[in-house]
């Protein structure tokens, strides 16, 4: 049977707009995540519609859209800048509409690679090294220093889109170029060749650890999304010490940024088995292939009562 709220739950969330879509390079997986998540709550009994914030057939501006809806609070499922970063958090804060997840710091410096790399390492957590790349950047040095192979990143980019793997100083500035055209902040980190985790937080709480495993050079957008053969596994290879250790790190990644409600936090181990903080996501993916309904399951949690839970967490 199909989770379903109650009365008086429902009249406590009123009207919910699901909004998604956007303009960032990440819009096609946001309306993937948007579909999945209004047919869950309306599934669950939860009033709910969606808006298509940017959408081919709209001429008005995101503001004016929110404006011109009726609606007692947001469930944000947009993705990359525009949607993750803070924006539209402030948007809906002027408007005073309650919505999902991080509030606009949390969401601005989560979108940052940069910025929460530095913030994790101010408060002692581990995290690859880097350095930051630009035009003036001696490549060379950053070879020397980080060593081989190296990961770059567009830093406000999310889905892996724009990130490259490479082995010397020529491939470093090919890689520099192409995360250019998607970014002007590049970060360039030491390859972890160590298992890959990911960690949903939900609440507070951090869910099943998924190891991670691709037959792609990273676990790449295709990878993510369009990839067959990608394999989830609650079967991590960790003993139970270290599954604890994980998900603390996960939990204490989360709130040393601020975050609030959920997220992901992504992982990997390194050559000698420790782990290493890679990202958060404010806003994750929610399509057939996402990560964070995977992990709801595994404890559990059906995907109708996963997104009632990341909606009533607001009314807190």
């Amino acid at each position: 049977m199909t989770y379903q709220v109650d009365e008086q739950l429902k009249s406590a969330l009123g009207r919910v707009a699901v909004v998604y879509g956007g303009n960032s390079s990440e819009r096609p997986v946001s309306l993937k995540s948007g579909a999945a998540v209004l047919a869950g709550l309306q599934r669950a009994g939860v009033d709910a519609f969606g808006i298509d914030l940017c959408g081919d057939d709209n001429t008005q501006s995101p503001l004016q859209q929110l404006e011109s809806e009726s609606f007692d609070r947001a469930f944000l499922i947009l993705h990359g800048p525009g949607g993750e970063d803070g924006t539209i958090q402030g948007v809906l804060e002027f408007l005073g509409q309650p919505y999902t997840g991080s509030g606009v710091a949390a969401s601005a410096i989560g979108m940052d690679k940069l910025r929460t790399k530095q913030l994790w390492i101010g408060a002692g957590l581990p995290t690859p090294k880097f350095a930051v790349l630009n035009n003036a950047s001696d490549l060379q040095k950053v070879v020397e220093q980080l060593g081989s192979p190296i990961i770059v990143k567009p830093a406000h980019e999310g889905s892996s889109i724009g990130m490259s793997k490479v082995t010397d100083q020529n491939g470093l500035a090919e890689a520099l170029a192409a995360a250019n055209e998607f970014d002007r902040s590049v970060i360039a980190e030491s390859w972890m060749s160590g298992s890959e985790f990911t960690v949903a937080i939900l609440n507070g709480k951090a869910l099943p650890p998924i190891r991670l495993i691709t037959s792609h050079e990273f676990y790449d957008f295709n990878a993510k999304y369009v990839s067959n053969d990608t394999q989830y596994k609650f079967e991590t290879g960790l003993n139970t010490m270290e599954v604890d250790e994980l998900k603390q790190l996960a939990v204490d990644a989360f709130d040393a940024v601020g975050c609030r409600g959920w997220g992901r936090v992504d992982v990997m181990q390194d050559r000698d088995g420790n782990f290493q903080l890679l990202e958060i996501n404010t806003a994750p993916g929610m399509t057939d292939h996402s990560l964070v309904p995977m992990a709801a399951a595994e404890d559990g949690i059906p995907f109708e009562q996963l997104v009632v839970e990341i909606l009533q967490a607001g009314l807190e």
